[in-house]
């Protein structure tokens, strides 16, 4: 029996002391969430009081207006025919509108051309150094070369083409010269 009321006092001790920390942590809980709420009250009370705002005017706010003032080196009449259309601007071989879209261009289809020139010059490497595991095509590639050829001379045409393309640009460059353009429009 002695070993029954050892055992009962040691549950007995375990539930009282499971009793008083849930006793002595309740008052807690009842305090920090009185503090919660008058944190809220008084926020939403702070709310009330502060006036709301002012509006911030960013240039993102604000329309972009047009140039009035005709540009530097040019007359008036030109700085109206820019006002009243684009389209006569993009004709006029004296207007930066059509030398700009003219100079773009041009640097775009050497830009593209570049790229396919690049494109062509990678693949080529990989077939120069690709491994056939059919021998009788790789015995044919040792001795005709056929597909390495053909590329060889795509990237030679496409290397002309850029060249050509530059010499225009040049020849544009000096053209908008004699039209008594900015060399900046070029850019």
């Amino acid at each position: 029996m002695m070993r029954v009321s050892t055992l009962s006092l040691l549950r007995l001790t375990a539930l009282a002391a499971v009793f008083g920390f849930t006793a002595y942590c309740l008052p807690a809980q009842d305090q920090s969430t009185d503090d919660v709420a008058a944190a809220a009250r008084k926020a939403r009370e702070q709310q009330k009081t502060t006036p709301a705002p002012k509006k911030v005017i960013t240039n993102d706010d604000i329309p972009a207006a047009k140039n009035t003032t005709p540009a530097q080196g040019t007359d008036a009449s030109k700085g109206d025919s820019a006002q009243t259309g684009g389209k006569a601007d993009e004709n006029d071989p004296k207007s930066e509108a059509y030398w700009k879209k003219r100079f773009q261009e041009a640097h775009d289809k050497i830009s593209q051309s570049e790229k396919e020139l690049d494109v062509m010059q990678r693949e080529l490497e990989k077939d120069q150094v690709q491994y056939y595991s059919d021998p009788q095509k790789a015995l044919a590639q040792q001795h005709d070369r056929s597909d390495i050829n053909d590329k060889t001379d795509k990237i030679d045409a496409k290397k002309k083409e850029i060249e050509n393309l530059k010499q225009q640009l040049s020849d544009m460059e000096d053209e908008m010269r004699k039209a008594g353009g900015d060399p900046g429009w070029a850019r």
